[in-house]
């Protein structure tokens, strides 16, 4: 990943931000999963989410990095808010439920197509993950 690497005005301080957007189909754990990496706590309700954002610091080799993790709305009719998530992307977390194979189907095809034809995002690498693996029997 190469991160995006900005000056901040008025001083030598180089804040270097990794931005992460994660999409999924509605209800897959996206929002779970980004406030149990954030927080070290699990959320107990389901409540959609619209868009959100999250922030932590990370060490890469050494150095400290923002992550910028950007949780974004499954459900349809938000495409083009979504979207406008996309611009100037490091990385896209495709998730996926391992409890529905619908939700499966739909990342490695709807989720990865409209990621590839945002012209903003065609070149971000991507990385498909499964949630709630703790459901599996």
């Amino acid at each position: 990943i190469m991160p995006n690497t900005s000056n901040q005005s008025g001083g030598n301080f180089t804040n270097k931000t990794i931005k992460c957007v994660c999409v999924g189909d509605g209800c897959v754990g996206k929002t779970s999963m980004l406030i149990s990496y954030t927080t070290n706590t699990f959320p107990q309700s389901y409540v959609p989410t619209v868009f959100d954002n999250y922030s932590v610091t990370v060490m890469i080799s050494g150095e400290p990095y923002t992550l910028a993790l950007f949780d974004t709305a499954g459900q349809s009719g938000f495409e083009l808010m979504r979207t406008f998530s996309y611009t100037n992307t490091d990385v896209f977390l495709v998730c996926f439920s391992v409890m529905s194979p619908a939700s499966f189907n739909n990342a490695l095809k709807m989720w990865i197509d409209e990621i590839r034809q945002s012209s903003s995002s065609r070149s971000a690498p991507f990385v498909l993950v499964g949630t709630k693996i703790d459901l599996r029997t």
